[in-house]
């Protein structure tokens, strides 16, 4: 299914598509548009879906459909899990400034390592690491000041901080840096007997 951002049909031609592919679980409302509307106040050029990556950017060797296949049966045979977003921080070799991920980082973890294999496998630049960014490709002295107001706001925020990790999403970038939706998949709903 390939699904524009609203859950239309995708008008976007196969040439303006790149080999860059993700896994990623959507954070539902209301503390995914929290962090949609953080992230855009950090970074206004940005058109957010806050998401955890269970599968970082990545180049297919293979057929995007073969991979599909496979992080569908992967992630059938996983049961939903609860995610908790702790604190604010910053990857200090690239300066990503991310929500950290508590509770739910071990299966997260355990999820990529079983999905990083076959069609989906991929070397890494760096170690998988859980997390929601809410800024990066800022200038390098921006930082400070951007970590102390997302900070400040992520206290400001008085809702639930955790979510249920229940459905996958297969993602494609494009040329204009979009990404759209190209397969769901829920998770658990292969039953073991």
């Amino acid at each position: 299914m390939n699904l524009d951002p609203n859950g239309g049909p995708s008008h976007i031609l196969a040439e303006e598509r790149l080999n860059v592919f993700a896994l990623v679980i959507y954070i539902p409302d209301p503390l995914g548009r929290t962090l949609d509307d953080l992230r855009r106040e950090l970074v206004p050029h940005y058109n957010p879906h806050a998401h955890v990556s269970v599968l970082p950017p990545r180049p297919l060797a293979a057929d995007w459909e073969a991979a599909s296949l496979q992080a569908r049966a992967l992630t059938g045979a996983w049961a939903p899990f609860d995610v908790e977003l702790t604190g604010v921080q910053v990857f200090p070799v690239t300066d990503v400034l991310y929500l950290e991920v508590g509770s739910g980082a071990s299966e997260l973890r355990r999820m990529h390592a079983a999905m990083n294999a076959d069609a989906l496998q991929f070397e890494e630049p760096f170690p998988y690491h859980p997390h929601v960014t809410l800024a990066q490709d800022v200038p390098h002295e921006d930082v400070p000041a951007m970590s102390e107001l997302a900070s400040r706001r992520w206290a400001e925020y008085r809702g639930s901080r955790t979510f249920r990790a229940e459905r996958a999403v297969f993602v494609q970038a494009t040329q204009d840096n979009r990404w759209i939706d190209l397969a769901e998949y829920s998770l658990g709903s292969v039953a073991f007997r």
